[in-house]
């Protein structure tokens, strides 16, 4: 059982920085009066945004915030489930939502979705449709659970009779299924991977047997070409290597002479051009020079004349010599030349020796690899231990579909168990002839005198005292209120049954307020009296002078300075 302890919140709505604090457990009624606006039902939207991260009417979450303050909306409530004490937070700028166990704070989800879910699946057992159904009855957002849609008034059943374990278990199952039969899939077309594998080995196996058969005869002819294109080059080199030793063997020897000579010559040319130099200066300065620079004595002009001459004559001789030195180192160049181009040839003749002789090398080695080839049958065992590895991966793999197929047949026996028409409908069944009676209970006590039944689908049909037909839409208001206060204790003692969605904690909103007549209040009252030994009811009403006296607590909402309170 959820034994709801207390609630405070803060910049909630109408409430101010202040917290509003309800103890929740504090009488087994209050009534909840004030005027319009003052708060009176601002705890039922607390109390829902802080379960459930919404308010109990439709109103955005934006709009939850004091707009006077404008921050730090927060909601606290206190509950226990058997020994284990429980505390909410939840709260609005900044953002806060905390659950703690004794005390101690729950590991948060990585999103708060999963966080909410641990919440409702494994701490209230309730969501938020459930929780308005059992806890709360009233004016605002509530929807009565006759004009909810079947698929919704049965997972409030399924709630209250904690069953819903089988809707998760069947979801679980079906993702298992689904993945199941992906892996199935896989499998097949391993499976057919690995036959069309083995087919190819066999072929091939049978291919390189006729190969086999075949190859020596062809080894042998490609052999007998390779020795026959090997005897050819062998024959190519000799003639190259004749033609080799045909070449001046003195090559290197007379190209290094010559380049010797040649560097001789260049520098005697270089020592003639300078005193041609030196001859032409001195020329040059007895044409130009009367008197010597040094001595400062006149230079007749039969020493200038002598001396000329002497000049000229040597001149002369010396550029004959150079002529003659030129022609020499024309000739030594002529002849280095000739010997680079003797050097090359026989360079390039020796290069293509060692070309042949690579490829003879190749050749040979193709040779020792076709004659190996022509013996080697280790290819075909190899082959065929790959076939047979193939083969047993293929049995193995059958194996496996086979325990994934009697995987399948058990989610298969599972999955009709869980679904909607196995278990959890014989478990509906053998509750509904309970729900219908204690509905009816209610019912008369509500002096409301029809036999109304729901089945295993959640419809609904009522028959009156004559065995007229009728249906929820075509009552008054005052008599949906009846039986939406008859289904709301009904689902209250189911919930006490199963232990399940059980709380202490019954909110009426307004309830003595709208359609119920003055016996219909009367008679509310009385199921109220019943409940008071294990519930705590808050009654929230503008009839303060009809309802006054009919409680043993009370508490007023008054608003001052605009931010709404609880009067002292």
């Amino acid at each position: 059982m959820i034994l709801f302890k207390s609630l405070s919140y803060q910049n909630f709505l109408s409430t101010g920085n202040t917290p509003t604090t309800i103890d929740l457990n504090r009488s087994s009624a209050t009534l909840v009066v004030g005027a319009n606006g003052a708060g009176k039902s601002t705890m039922l939207d607390a109390l829902s945004f802080v379960l459930f991260g919404k308010a109990h009417r439709n109103i955005n979450k934006p709009q939850l915030v004091n707009s006077v303050n404008q921050k730090k909306l927060l909601t606290t409530c206190e509950f226990s489930i058997g020994k284990t004490e429980y505390k909410i937070v939840r709260g609005i700028k900044p953002v806060v939502f905390e659950i703690y166990r004794n005390g101690k704070m729950i590991n948060q989800e990585s999103h708060s979705r999963d966080y909410q879910k641990v919440l409702e699946q494994n701490i209230l057992h309730l969501n938020h449709k459930s929780f308005h159904q059992v806890v709360v009855l009233g004016s605002g957002n509530f929807i009565p659970f006759m004009q909810l849609p079947a698929n919704l008034r049965r997972g409030v059943i399924e709630d209250l009779l904690d069953i819903n374990i089988f809707t998760r278990m069947n979801l679980l199952v079906k993702e298992r299924y689904t993945s199941l039969r992906s892996e199935i899939s896989q499998t097949d077309h391993q499976l057919d991977l690995l036959k069309s594998q083995i087919q190819l080995k066999e072929k091939h196996i049978k291919k390189l047997h006729e190969i086999d058969l075949k190859q020596a005869t062809k080894n042998q002819k490609k052999i007998d070409d390779l020795k026959e294109e090997i005897e050819l080059l062998r024959v190519r080199n000799t003639d190259l290597r004749e033609e080799y030793d045909s070449k001046n063997p003195d090559f290197e020897v007379q190209h290094k002479k010559d380049s010797d000579k040649r560097k001789e010559l260049e520098g005697y040319r270089g020592q003639i051009r300078n005193n041609i130099n030196s001859l032409v200066k001195e020329v040059k300065f007895y044409e130009n020079n009367d008197a010597c620079p040094t001595c400062h004595q006149d230079i007749g002009d039969d020493i200038k004349k002598e001396r000329t001459e002497e000049s000229k004559t040597k001149a002369k001789e010396l550029n004959a010599g150079l002529e003659q030195i030129e022609d020499s180192i024309s000739k030594c160049g002529q002849s280095i030349d000739k010997m680079v181009q003797g050097l090359k040839e026989m360079s390039d003749i020796m290069s293509q020796v060692m070309v042949n002789d690579s490829m003879i090398r190749n050749i040979e080695k193709g040779i020792d690899k076709t004659s190996a080839e022509k013996t080697d049958t280790s290819h075909i065992e190899e082959e065929k231990t790959e076939l047979e590895d193939k083969k047993n991966d293929r049995d193995g793999m059958l194996d496996h579909k086979s325990n994934q197929l009697e995987k399948r047949s058990y989610y298969d026996a599972v999955g009709e168990l869980l679904k909607d028409s196995g278990i959890k409908t014989k478990i509906i069944r053998e509750y509904l002839p309970v729900m219908n009676n204690l509905i009816n209970k209610y019912l008369n006590i509500l002096d409301f005198f029809v036999l109304f039944n729901i089945d295993e689908s959640f419809n609904e049909t009522i028959k009156s005292r004559h065995r007229d037909d009728f249906t929820y839409p075509s009552f008054s208001e005052g008599e949906k209120q009846r039986i939406d206060l008859a289904l709301l204790f009904t689902w209250r003692q189911v919930a006490r049954m199963k232990n399940s969605a059980n709380t202490n904690l019954l909110i009426l909103d307004e309830t003595f307020d709208s359609s119920l007549d003055a016996d219909g209040v009367d008679n509310l009252i009385k199921i109220l009296y019943t409940l008071r030994e294990d519930s705590n009811v808050f009654i929230i009403s503008h009839k303060q002078d009809l309802l006054d006296g009919k409680f043993p607590a009370r508490m007023e909402f008054i608003k001052t300075n605009n931010f709404s309170k609880i009067k002292e």
